[in-house]
C-alpha cells in the first residue's frame, strides 16, 4: 500500500474573488430566494410596506448568509488518498480508499466527493457524505480497473461543499494527487532448467576465490548456521567476536533478456495484440529469474536497460529481489514502441557481456534483422528466442492462408546460429512454450553429447 496526498481545498485569490465565487456558488435555490426577497424590497418601497421590506430583506439576506458561512469554512476540510497497491497487473482490480476529515469546530453540512480518473479506469467516482461532526471523519472507497499497462494520474480530489438550506455549493480542488502503476500481466513458468545453464544461485553454482592463503583470507562475522570449523581465530581475537572465513564467494548466474521494441516489427494495439504479449512475456521471465537467483538484466532493441541497473543486472535475495521486481515492472509499465529499424545497438549492448542465458521475444525479423540476430547466440550458455509469427497476430488464419515460409526461414537462421527458437502465434500460453523450449534445448544436448552442469 502507499500513503496518498494528505491536503485541504486550494484558496482563492484575494477577496474580490472569493466573494465572486461565492456568489457564483448559490444554487437555483439561493438564486430564487435572493431575487424574491430584492422583488420583495422594491415592492416595499414602492408601496410603503414596512413588513414586506422585513420579508423581502430575510429572503435576500438568507441566501448571501449561507454563502458567506460556507466561503469561511471551506478550509476546515481536510482530504486524503490511499491505493491498495499502488502497483497491480493489467486486467486486476485495485482499491482507492478516501479519507474526509472535518478540522473545524462547526459540522459540515452536505458533502459531495468526486476523484478526478482517467477514462481507461473507469468512470468517476462520485459519493455523497451526510454532515461530519466536529473531529469527525467519512471514509469510502471505489475500484478502478485498466487493460493496459501504464501509470495513470489519480486525482486531484474535488469537493463540493454544500450548506444545509441548500442555497449555495462551492467545488474546492485539492492539490494533490497519485498515481496507479499498472504493470504488464506476469504468468507463473514452471522452474525448468536448459541444457548448458548454470544455475542461479544453489547447487552447481560457479565460485571464486576470495584470496589465497590462509593469512589471506577475508573474514566476516559469525552467522547462524556457519560451520565451526571455518571460524578465524586470528580475526576473531582481532576483533573482539566470532569471525569465520570466506574463501570462496558464491557467483549468480547471468541472465540477460531482450525486448524487441521495434515500432516496424509488431502490427495492432491493445491488450491482446503481439506488442503486449511480447512485454507480458518479458515481464514473466524477469520475475521467473530473479526468483531463481539469477543475475537478471533487461536489454531493449535501442541498447537501453532498467534506470539503476548495474552492469551485471539485477540481483538480490528477499526484499531486494522485490525491489529489483519492481524497478523492471515500472519500465515496462511504460515502455512502448521505438523508433529503431535494426538490433545493432542490442548486438553492441551483448556483444562486451560476460557469457549467461540470453532469452529473447523478437518481432518480425526480415533477412538482416535475423542475421544479426543470429550473432546475438553465446558460446556457454543458453539462447532462446520467442519470436512472434506475425501472420497468425495480424490476420484471422480461419479464412487466410498462413503464408509462413518467410517466418520458418528466420526460424531456420536462428536455430542453425545456436539459438532455440520457437515461433510464438496468436493465443499461444507463455508457460507451454517454456516447456517446449526446455524440451527442444534438452534434446540437442542429448544429440550433441554435452553434459547438464
Amino acid at each position: 500500500m502507499s500513503a496518498g496526498g494528505t491536503g485541504q481545498p486550494e484558496a482563492d485569490r484575494g477577496e474580490a474573488g472569493g466573494v465572486r465565487t461565492a456568489l457564483a456558488g448559490l444554487t437555483t435555490r439561493g438564486r430564487s430566494f435572493l431575487a424574491a426577497g430584492i422583488a420583495a424590497a422594491v415592492c416595499a418601497y414602492v408601496l410603503g410596506q414596512s413588513d414586506l421590506l422585513r420579508v423581502g430583506l430575510l429572503l435576500a439576506v438568507l441566501p448571501l448568509l449561507c454563502a458567506a458561512v460556507l466561503y469561511r469554512t471551506r478550509y476546515q476540510v481536510a482530504g486524503s488518498r490511499r491505493l491498495s497497491p499502488a502497483r497491480v497487473p493489467a486486467t486486476t482490480e485495485a482499491r482507492v480508499h478516501l479519507r474526509m476529515d472535518n478540522v473545524s469546530r462547526l459540522p459540515t453540512g452536505l458533502l459531495m466527493l468526486q476523484d478526478r480518473v482517467p477514462y481507461v479506469l473507469g468512470p468517476r467516482p462520485r459519493f455523497v457524505l451526510d454532515r461530519v461532526e466536529p473531529g469527525g471523519r467519512r471514509e469510502v472507497s471505489y475500484r478502478v480497473r485498466s487493460d493496459l499497462r501504464g501509470r495513470y494520474p489519480l486525482g486531484p480530489l474535488q469537493l463540493r461543499l454544500s450548506d444545509p438550506f441548500g442555497m449555495c455549493e462551492l467545488t474546492r480542488s485539492f492539490s494533490t494527487y497519485d498515481t496507479l502503476t499498472v504493470i504488464p500481466r506476469v504468468q507463473p513458468l514452471a522452474p525448468v532448467r536448459f541444457s548448458g545453464e548454470a544455475r542461479g544461485y544453489g547447487d552447481g553454482r560457479q565460485r571464486s576465490l576470495a584470496l589465497a592463503g590462509e593469512d589471506d583470507v577475508i573474514p566476516r562475522g559469525y552467522r547462524y548456521g556457519d560451520d565451526l570449523r571455518r571460524v578465524h581465530w586470528r580475526s576473531t581475537a582481532r576483533y573482539g567476536e566470532l569471525m569465520v572465513r570466506r574463501e570462496e564467494q558464491p557467483r549468480r548466474s547471468r541472465c540477460t533478456v531482450l525486448l524487441d521494441t521495434r515500432g516496424i516489427a509488431y502490427e495492432g494495439a491493445g491488450p491482446d495484440s503481439a506488442f503486449e504479449w511480447a512485454v507480458s512475456g518479458t515481464a514473466s521471465v524477469l520475475v521467473h529469474m530473479l526468483e531463481r537467483g539469477f543475475s537478471v538484466r533487461l536489454l531493449t532493441d535501442s541498447g537501453s536497460s532498467v534506470p539503476g541497473e548495474g552492469f551485471e543486472g539485477f540481483a538480490g535475495a528477499g526484499q531486494e529481489t522485490a525491489e529489483a521486481a519492481g524497478l523492471m515492472m515500472d519500465t515496462l509499465a511504460v515502455i512502448d514502441h521505438s523508433d529503431g529499424t535494426g538490433l545493432s545497438r542490442a548486438y553492441d549492448a551483448l556483444r562486451g557481456g560476460n557469457e549467461g542465458l540470453l532469452i529473447a521475444f523478437l518481432g518480425d525479423l526480415d533477412e538482416e534483422q535475423a542475421t544479426m540476430a543470429a550473432k546475438m547466440c553465446r558460446r556457454g550458455g543458453g539462447a532462446v528466442a520467442f519470436v512472434l509469427d506475425p501472420d497468425t497476430w495480424v490476420r484471422d488464419t480461419t479464412d487466410v492462408p498462413r503464408a509462413g515460409d518467410r517466418h520458418e526461414e528466420r526460424l531456420r537462421m536462428l536455430r542453425e546460429a545456436g539459438w532455440t527458437a520457437l515461433s510464438v502465434p496468436r493465443g499461444a500460453s507463455l508457460d507451454e512454450l517454456w516447456r517446449q523450449a526446455d524440451r527442444e534445448r534438452s534434446g540437442l544436448a542429448a544429440l550433441s553429447g554435452e553434459t547438464p552442469r
